[in-house]
């Protein structure tokens, strides 16, 4: 192993630390996506977890860790909500005082969370928007007032603890897993998944699944030394890190087998799949490595046997959903949008109706961009389709329209306004 690497035999200590404090989560089979594979899937069930995040694991096993001393000085954390959610815990069931620090995109549900399970014990501060400018906030504070800076993935206390994930999977599975998928944030989950199964079951493959809006794990493989995004999707925002740590990037370059990409549609696609079918309630990033097996995942690469993917966190709040449904639908290719220039004439805006939209086509959104009058001037119109094979008829009606039309791509400027 490399210099400061975290062990199996940590990860080992960190359970017995952690002992019953926190949940086993169970390990369920995924009809859906084994039947999809064709291989045996174990869903690690960690969105049901305290604080519905496996986050709380290293928190408790970090703080828990801390001598008297440290402890009175009061701990400090930067988080997206998650990790947030876990040492809030950790302070109130070890009753010492914390501050957490917190961006400003963080779903109202979250903070709600943090408030009720840290009760009189924490103190919550919005700055920012990312995760990365409420850790140099928290760093700051923490060496002001001497707290203990609880790192939510790049420690080696933080990295056991989740590393006890993993080792619950293996326990609790009949067959060992012979590959496992992982979501990847700072690392702090695959550097715990690596250090123990790189010592106890070194055959297995491992997997890390990032955002395609915020993959810097991938960046920091490719620049051979973690490197900062210069703009991250927040979307997925328990795992929207814009610089992974060092310890996590060190092990993941040694030791991990694949890392993949997953755009943010299939994971929104996959979320209401996880709902609709399991009935399951997952963030974006908890249903990440779920979305990776719809093709992002080449299996026919994969050792025989069974797939453990884990499903990470289950803070998803009901007012996001329509921004998940939206992207799922995009992603899809069920959901257009175009920019339509309609004629100063009388019954433009009817002939569209009547000549460009067929059977199953329906305007999700019609907004004028300047309003002249009722039925003049260019519109944001979005339409939804049955099929993704219905755009190719509907953009030759465009064509042949006497209309100027100009079809939105995903990556358009412009197309930000629709989400």
């Amino acid at each position: 192993m490399g210099a400061g690497f975290v062990t199996g035999a940590e990860v080992m200590a960190a359970a017995e630390k952690i002992g019953d404090t926190v949940r086993q989560t169970p390990l369920e089979i995924s009809a859906r996506l084994s039947e999809k594979t064709g291989r045996t899937v174990y869903l690690k069930r960690e969105d049901i977890q305290v604080g519905r995040s496996y986050k709380v694991r290293g928190a408790y096993n970090f703080i828990s860790s801390l001598d008297p001393a440290d402890l009175a000085r009061g701990v400090v954390c930067a988080s997206a909500g998650n990790h947030a959610q876990g040492v809030a815990f950790s302070c109130n069931q070890l009753q010492i005082k914390g501050t957490i620090y917190i961006p400003a995109t963080t779903p109202r549900q979250k903070r709600n969370r943090i408030r009720d399970i840290g009760k009189e014990w924490v103190e919550i501060r919005e700055v920012g928007l990312t995760f990365d400018e409420c850790s140099s906030a928290a760093i700051s504070y923490a060496v002001e007032v001497g707290a203990v800076y609880v790192h939510p993935f790049d420690d080696p206390r933080t990295i056991a603890g989740q590393g006890t994930v993993v080792k619950e999977i293996f326990a609790q599975s009949p067959e060992p897993p012979s590959t496992i998928l992982v979501p990847v944030g700072g690392g702090g989950l695959l550097a715990g998944t690596l250090a123990w199964v790189r010592t106890y079951y070194p055959n297995t493959k491992v997997i890390g699944v990032e955002p395609q809006g915020a993959a810097s794990m991938q960046a920091a493989l490719s620049a051979k030394e973690p490197v900062r995004l210069e703009k991250i999707d927040t979307f997925a925002d328990g795992t929207a890190v814009a610089r992974v740590g060092d310890i996590t990037y060190a092990m993941a370059a040694a030791q991990v087998d694949q890392l993949v990409t997953v755009p943010e549609g299939a994971i929104a696609a996959e979320m209401l799949d996880l709902y609709q079918v399991e009935g399951i309630i997952t963030e974006p990033s908890g249903a990440l490595t779920a979305a990776a097996l719809h093709g992002y995942v080449d299996l026919s690469q994969l050792p025989p046997g069974p797939i453990a993917i884990i499903l990470s966190g289950g803070n998803n709040d009901v007012s996001r959903y329509e921004d998940i449904v939206e992207r799922a639908m995009i992603h899809k290719g069920l959901r257009h949008y175009f920019l339509v220039t309609f004629p100063q004439k009388p019954g433009a805006l009817r002939g569209f109706l009547d000549e460009v939209l067929s059977e199953g086509e329906d305007i999700v959104l019609f907004e004028y961009t300047k309003k002249h009058n009722r039925e003049t001037g260019p519109a944001l119109v979005g339409i939804e389709i049955d099929s993704p094979s219905d755009i190719t008829a509907l953009l030759e009606r465009m064509e042949a329209s006497e209309l100027e039309i100009e079809k939105l791509a995903p990556n358009s400027p412009v197309f930000e306004f629709v989400l």
